[in-house]
């Protein structure tokens, strides 16, 4: 913009907006594109997540508080975000839940839920599973039906509304419009954006602020019957072409004070509005809603949240555990590979954990562990990364309504994956610890058990903070490919570990990784996989070899690996385990890739 000539530090979006908005009365929201609807929207409802804000808000007369402010509104965007694999049903108890106050009981929230849905007409929808845009699931005029009505379980006082209709045939959009009136009728205050309306959803409206580009005010004040007001405010200014029969007002009007006719009649219409009988009457309107009325008080509420963490814990777990169940190209698909590769790494590792006569019978059985654990752990990774993406961005707008908080989010989505991982480490350890023939006993397999299990629960965890780091699950996925390629070379596989090895008469020290690099292989999480798996399986294994050492001893000596290190081992894959979790909440608590 610079290269464009322009010489100001800071782009002023909304310059000297005033006006107020009242129960009962839905106001239109218009101007052409880039006359700032949507960012005087943001700015009100609290959504901006950039830039500087100057000016006042206020409340029944009093101080805007955001806190506050979001335990008595809604927002209904225009992107329709919601979980796809939950119900229209569920959508809406899952809502009420977390909003509305704690002292409203399970049966009266059902019965508000009956309510609302009876009034946007979502009965016949009940039980539909909401999908993804554009792909399966509920219509695009179903999908904004159900934002409205998620807004509306909450009970809130003030809605907005970005652009309800956009993208709407007439017969859905007039749907959608009848939906919204109905909402005015219930006495709340209801303000929408609303782009090129037709005749009779325009005329739907009780009032209009109308702005033009550099966002500035030019007609804020009723509509009239058949858009009256409006028409005769604007055709009263010298110059302005008269509507045509039958022509529709918002066509008319946005067509009339367009930059090119305010350049063409030599006019500014914010001058003009700003000297109008009609801007002193809203100025008189303002600052006499401006003061509280005496027997008022400003709204407060204990608590930041309507609910505990514990219920929004629970609420949490509740959606999530609905997310993956009903979602089998994720947790079906995941069980089905994991079933697949077991299979497959058991017939071509057939009966190789008995064999102790070579060398190389342990390299094979460790070659078994390590593509296992490269293999699924990845697929884990890689697997997760959409699903989080996809509820990353309701994550956004659940929390900017003020129904939990980042650690209960996180904790339920960490918590969702404990049964799901458990379930594949079972079935992938009893299938390959029988096939490839490793010693039966309770100890080893229990071992071998608990350090696939805590692996596959680290591939997953690093796989969500990934994504929770990155503004996207393209660029998380590019990030991990990286790292797991690093994670595969210093895993003690491709270049074992450096060996110390000291007896009564010698004391010596192989270096195969370069010295520079050998702290890596300390923090990489598939290294302290395979050192427990390894040492379990054959760290107190007396059989001698051909060489004439013992199993033990050549573990020992070629990868360093002690049995009596296995506690520790064992106690690192766990840490790292929590350490990815705690940094996917750290990350989905501070890091907003939203852009508003």
């Amino acid at each position: 913009m610079k290269n464009q000539g322009i010489v100001e530090e800071k782009l002023v979006l909304l310059k000297g907006i005033s006006g107020v908005f009242r129960p009962g009365v839905l106001t239109a929201l218009m101007g052409v594109s880039g006359a700032g609807k949507t960012t005087l929207m943001d700015v009100l409802a609290g959504r901006k997540t950039g830039g500087y804000i100057e000016g006042n808000i206020k409340i029944s007369g009093y101080p805007k508080k955001q806190e506050t402010f979001a335990r008595i509104s809604g927002y209904c965007e225009q992107n329709d975000i919601h979980s796809p694999h939950v119900t229209v049903y569920e959508s809406l108890l899952y809502s009420a839940w977390l909003r509305l106050p704690r002292d409203v009981d399970s049966e009266t929230r059902k019965m508000f839920i009956e309510e609302v849905m009876e009034l946007v007409e979502l009965k016949t929808l009940r039980d539909a599973l909401v999908g993804l845009p554009g792909e399966n699931g509920l219509s695009t005029e179903q999908r904004k039906r159900l934002t409205i009505a998620v807004e509306l379980v909450a009970n809130p006082s003030i809605i907005f509304m970005d652009e309800p209709t956009s993208g709407l045939d007439a017969r859905a959009a007039a749907i959608v419009m009848r939906t919204v009136r109905n909402t005015v009728d219930t006495g709340r205050t209801v303000v929408c954006t609303i782009h090129q309306p037709s005749i009779d959803i325009f005329e739907a409206f009780d009032e209009l602020f109308l702005m033009k580009p550099g966002g500035q005010e030019i007609y804020v004040g009723p509509l009239g019957r058949h858009s009256f007001h409006l028409i005769k405010y604007f055709e009263e200014i010298k110059g302005v072409a008269k509507i045509k029969d039958q022509y529709n007002p918002a066509t008319w009007m946005l067509e009339v004070t367009s930059p090119a006719q305010e350049l063409a009649l030599g006019v500014d219409f914010t001058d003009l509005y700003k000297n109008s009988e009609l801007y002193g009457r809203n100025k008189m309107l303002i600052e006499e809603l401006s003061t509280p009325t005496p027997d008022s008080k400003d709204l407060y509420f204990p608590t930041k949240y309507s609910r505990s963490v514990y219920t929004q814990c629970v609420a949490c777990l509740w959606k999530q555990h609905w997310s993956n169940w009903r979602n089998p190209s994720y947790s079906a698909v995941r069980l089905l590979f994991t079933i697949v590769i077991a299979l497959m790494f058991g017939t071509m590792f057939w009966d190789l954990g008995s064999k102790r006569k070579r060398p190389q019978d342990i390299f094979n059985a460790m070659g078994s562990m390590y593509t296992a654990t490269l293999f699924l752990g990845v697929q884990n990774a890689f697997s997760v990364q959409p699903v989080v993406a996809v509820e990353r961005i309701v994550f956004y707008r659940e929390r900017a309504a003020g129904m939990y908080s980042a650690v209960s989010y996180a904790f339920a989505t960490v918590l969702i994956e404990l049964p799901y991982v458990l379930v594949q480490a079972i079935v992938y350890t009893v299938i390959v610890y029988s096939m490839i023939g490793f010693e039966w006993t309770v100890g080893k397999f229990l071992w071998y058990f608990f350090i696939m299990y805590f692996t596959l629960l680290y591939f997953t965890f690093y796989g969500m903070m990934a994504v929770a780091m990155t503004p996207n699950h393209h660029i998380a996925s590019i990030l991990s490919f990286a790292f797991f390629a690093l994670w595969n070379l210093f895993s003690g596989f491709v270049v074992p570990k450096p060996v110390r090895f000291v007896s009564d008469d010698f004391e010596f020290f192989i270096s195969r990784i370069p010295v520079w690099w050998i702290w890596y292989y300390w923090v990489c999480p598939v290294a302290w996989t395979l050192y427990g798996l390894v040492a379990s399986q054959f760290g107190d294994v007396k059989d001698v070899l051909q060489t004439g050492e013992t199993v033990e001893g050549f573990v020992r000596l070629y990868f360093g690996f002690r049995h009596d290190f296995l506690d520790i081992s064992l106690s690192v894959v766990v840490g790292f385990g929590v350490l990815f979790a705690v940094a996917f909440a750290i990350s989905i608590s501070i890091f907003n890739f939203q852009r508003r």
